[in-house]
């Protein structure tokens, strides 16, 4: 049994593509949205230094591991019903987070958050790809929807900054209510209902134990190496047992009957080798989305709001190229050349980033690096193109699910590595009796070249393993034929507009 929707007319798909795109929104800018309330939250719930780490983590790893088991179930019961849970458990698990009056309480909070997120996120991209089978269309719709993950995280901490500046830190909660209604309003009568191919289909309990054990146990490993350093007992003993779960898994998934995630999704170089480039790039992302706050505001002095508004005009580029430009050059182009030329401006990027003197210039010092951000706008979008261009209709969610997860790993190696890196350089700085400002700096600028050096590994596996096929013009991409494509009547006119 097929796991596609019913048959939308265009105007509807365009519809939901706006209730899957401001959902995602929603849960992208929660991921940012805190970091400049960060102290906010500590002064006025009483958080430890080490306690409010936990105001990322807490929603973060159960993100990260339960994508991939969201992504299959999606599947098997129906995307739909998935992203309306998803979305349920987000509005209120936020509801909470802004009425907390307690460390533990806002933890908590968090983590109904993080497992919300999940839900919604992993069946997002699935819903997207049958929904647009036709491949210009495809395009513009990724490009919409990739503009939430580019730009999400810079408008989080302008929203951030101005939320907490202005009222208080409560309402960086408080704003999902209003958006997370709205979602469900419009998402019920326009979201294509899918049946699922049932859990009979891949209920792989056993698989989904391993995987979703093994993921929360390595995503917690590397949040904690900050604070439990890279030799620790805990480090190693948690880090070995996660990765003996995870080809646990691996073997489940080659020997089950049903298995969670089949292995045929990774014949696919270009689902391979997108998933791996996604891992290395949002790595190095991490030290521009917060690194660069915290230099904005533990260097410079900039105040939370401040700091929002500086971070502008790289939402503003990334915005102009993914929704503008990204479409129409991955069509004249092909993605893997957009791509290419999206990493290639990100390592400029970082490149300035990593000789920022500590008393910068916003506009000489600064603004070109906003501006280079824009790299994020072409790559996010040809890359989650190439990222799907493998699955078929029946692993859509599986496929989604996947891509999702690869990101939030990358997220968490970047928060470990870098965080670490900058941490241990600007100690070392210190103790040789060089000022707080320019100990900071200095280890912001090793983690800016060590992000530089992230994405020069991820441009060559772009090279190396996301090639055109053979015979397939420039500008096409090598999407799987879908099983069950909607009928002719059905197809959007050529003229139709988003």
């Amino acid at each position: 049994m097929s796991a596609l929707p019913t048959t939308n007319p265009p105007r509807s798909r365009w519809l939901a593509l706006g209730v899957i795109a401001t959902g995602m929104l929603m849960i992208v800018l929660d991921g940012s949205i805190v970091t400049v309330a960060m102290p906010a939250i500590q002064a006025d719930l009483g958080f430890s230094p080490t306690g409010l780490s936990w105001v990322v983590n807490a929603y973060l790893v159960p993100f990260g591991s339960l994508l991939l088991l969201a992504g299959r179930l999606g599947d098997l019961i129906g995307r739909r019903r998935l992203f309306l849970t998803g979305v349920v458990v987000f509005t209120a698990a936020s509801l909470l987070a802004g009425t907390a009056t307690s460390p533990g309480m806002l933890i908590a909070a968090r983590l109904g958050q993080g497992v919300g997120s999940a839900m919604s996120a992993s069946v997002s991209l699935g819903i997207l790809v049958t929904l647009f089978v036709e491949p210009t269309e495809r395009g513009r719709a990724i490009a919409v929807f990739s503009f939430t993950g580019a730009a999400g995280a810079s408008i989080g901490s302008v929203l951030g900054g101005l939320l907490t500046d202005a009222l208080s830190w409560h309402w960086i909660f408080f704003i999902n209510l209003p958006i997370g209604l709205a979602v469900l309003a419009v998402a019920l009568p326009v979201l294509p209902v899918d049946r699922g191919l049932g859990l009979a289909a891949g209920a792989d309990v056993t698989g989904a134990a391993l995987v979703t054990a093994g993921l929360m146990l390595g995503i917690l490993t590397v949040v904690q190496i900050d604070g439990q350093g890279w030799n620790s007992v805990r480090t190693l003993g948690s880090g070995a047992l996660a990765a003996v779960l995870l080809a646990g898994f691996v073997v489940r998934q080659a020997m089950a009957r049903n298995p969670l995630m089949p292995l045929r999704i990774f014949r696919s170089r270009a689902v391979s080798g997108a998933n791996l480039v996604q891992i290395l790039m949002v790595a190095a992302l991490f030290s521009f989305q917060i690194l660069v706050a915290l230099y904005l505001q533990n260097v410079l002095g900039y105040g939370a709001a401040a700091t929002g508004l500086a971070m502008l005009p790289a939402a503003t580029a990334i915005g102009a190229v993914s929704l503008g430009a990204s479409a129409r050059l991955n069509r004249r182009f092909g993605e893997r050349s957009v791509l290419v030329a999206g990493i290639v401006s990100l390592i400029g990027m970082l490149g300035l980033l990593s000789r920022l003197p500590v008393h910068a210039d916003y506009v000489t010092d600064l603004l070109p690096v906003m501006l280079l951000a824009a790299g994020f706008g072409l790559a996010l979008p040809a890359l989650t193109a190439l990222g799907m261009s493998g699955a078929g209709d029946d692993d859509a969610g599986l496929a989604s699910g996947l891509f999702n997860t690869t990101q939030q790993i990358g997220m968490a190696v970047g928060v470990a590595v870098l965080s670490t890196l900058a941490a241990g350089r600007t100690d070392g700085l210190l103790a040789e009796g060089a000022s707080g400002a320019a100990a900071l700096t200095g280890g912001y600028r090793l983690a800016f070249t060590v992000g530089a050096g992230l994405l020069v590994a991820a441009l060559a596996v772009t090279l190396a393993t996301l090639r055109r096929p053979p015979g397939l013009p420039a500008g096409t991409a090598q999407h799987a034929p879908a099983k069950h494509a909607p009928p002719a009547e059905h197809a959007p006119a050529p003229a139709e507009t988003a």
